[in-house]
């Protein structure tokens, strides 16, 4: 697909249609997190530089009340309330000096979207928030 001049590999909509995210190919795994986050939002990520994801649309934004310091933004459509990207907070961007991050909800976009890719599974209800994670289970790829 071509937007302008630029090659797009992947579009996807929220339910509403009111969230369009572009993707400038596919992110090279997905980490199906179980933690508390990950669960509730309903998400599973996929990993770009910003410079690779395109989005439109009125989104309304979630910071983690309960991390001193937290890391991500959450994004989700201001209609229909789906949960469509995350970007990493101002702070964590000062302090770690990383800005250019972001993670994006495959699970917004069509399984044929995703035919091919790496399918992880950490163990982030059991991960401290120090040092690598644990997986509850080996990965796979997405058929």
């Amino acid at each position: 697909m071509v937007d302008g001049n630029k090659l797009i590999a992947l579009l996807a909509k929220c339910p509403c249609g009111g969230v369009t995210v572009k993707l400038d190919h596919t992110p090279d795994f997905i980490n199906d997190c179980n933690c508390s986050l990950c669960t509730r939002l309903n998400a599973r990520w996929g990993y770009f530089n910003t410079s690779d994801v395109y989005v439109t649309g009125a989104t309304h934004t979630y910071v983690r009340p309960d991390r001193l310091n937290p890391v991500v933004e959450i994004h989700s459509c201001k209609t229909c309330s789906t949960t469509t990207h995350w970007c990493l907070t101002e702070s964590h961007q000062k302090t770690t000096g990383v800005s250019d991050a972001m993670g994006v909800n495959m699970d917004i976009f069509a399984d044929d979207d995703l035919r091919g890719v790496e399918m992880r599974f950490p163990d982030g209800a059991a991960w401290s928030g120090e040092g690598p994670y644990t997986y509850r289970k080996p990965s796979l790829i997405l058929e």
